[in-house]
């Protein structure tokens, strides 16, 4: 696919390919959903049959399998974290990813049980984005360029795509994002759980008010709220998603920040996310609030606390069993 052109609008071109039509054959889902009527009663295969029609449709493929599946973490950092809005630092943050690479961490384990490749995305670690309060997360070059990077997850041709984001104060940026797009007060969107402390609450409420009210008169367009009130992390995610939908293969989300990149996208052109789905959603009230107003229903309730990959990556395997009767 192409990637945006270098020139005076890069976000243009990002807008051009979430606009683009891809045509779907839906020959390949008709074909499993016959298949399960030989198997049992119709809907005896309830969420599963779903996910194996989605993924047969997606793949262009019948049957549906899930060989060459990619779980992609991308990692940023922010500055806002040092507004203390986060429980986490981005030292933190450079510590997680490094347990990552090197197989330490309980992801590691999960991402070899299901037989994905992790592939982690360092997204300039060492080099914040400002503080959303007080300027904007990137400029448009950098947020396109940023996007750009995300094409990347698949350059290995995967037939499935997790998606997962690292990084201290990703959730408060993404909130941020949230009330670009959907409005709302921005303790709708802080909305933490049930371990975050009331006076970090109250913090990240405040750096998201100074941020929608530095930034009003930019947030209207989802690209440029992305921009203003983003990460890195978030853009890349954005063009992960843009990508796969370009060269057919479909989308597992993880958490809050992963179902707002997914928002962005949507917020372009609802049509544009089909090829995704929902792993799972957590305990933060506010991605259960982001999943209902893009449609999207959980395959799974495993009751996390927070995304991290936890959830993307366990979907890969009970993507992998909806294909298994297809496949056997």
């Amino acid at each position: 696919m192409t990637e945006p052109a270098n020139n005076t609008a890069p976000l243009d071109d990002v807008r051009a390919l979430v606009h683009k039509p891809i045509p779907l054959d839906t020959a390949p889902g008709e074909r499993v959903r016959a298949a399960l009527l030989t198997m049992g009663r119709e809907g005896d295969f309830g969420r599963l049959g779903e996910a194996a029609e989605w993924l047969a449709n997606w793949q262009h493929r019948y049957p549906p399998r899930i060989e060459k599946p990619i779980l992609a973490i991308f990692a940023g950092s922010h500055g806002l974290v040092d507004e203390g809005v986060s429980l986490s630092t981005n030292t933190d943050t450079r510590a997680h990813v490094d347990a990552l690479r090197e197989g330490r961490a309980p992801l590691s384990a999960i991402a070899t049980q299901v037989g994905a490749n992790m592939r982690v995305f360092e997204l300039a670690l060492d080099n914040p984005t400002p503080s959303i309060a007080i300027t904007a997360a990137m400029s448009e070059r950098e947020c396109a360029a940023t996007i750009a990077f995300g094409f990347e997850a698949i350059e290995d041709q995967p037939d499935l795509l997790a998606l997962a984001v690292s990084g201290a104060g990703v959730g408060t940026a993404a909130a941020a994002v949230a009330c670009a797009l959907y409005g709302g007060s921005p303790d709708y969107w802080v909305r933490p759980s049930n371990l975050t402390p009331p006076a970090l609450s109250k913090r990240r409420v405040e750096l998201v008010s100074r941020a929608l009210t530095l930034h009003r008169g930019h947030l209207s367009d989802p690209l440029e709220a992305l921009r203003c009130l983003g990460g890195r992390e978030l853009a890349a995610c954005v063009g992960a998603i843009i990508a796969a939908r370009h060269e057919g293969v479909p989308v597992v989300l993880d958490g809050f920040a992963t179902t707002i990149a997914a928002g962005i996208v949507h917020a372009i052109d609802p049509a544009a996310i089909s090829h995704c789905i929902a792993s799972h959603s957590t305990q933060r009230l506010a991605h259960e609030a982001a999943l209902e107003r893009l449609g999207l229903k959980p395959l799974m309730q495993l009751e996390f606390q927070t995304g991290g990959g936890l959830g993307s990556a366990t979907a890969i395997g009970v993507l992998k069993t909806a294909c298994a009767p297809f496949i056997a």
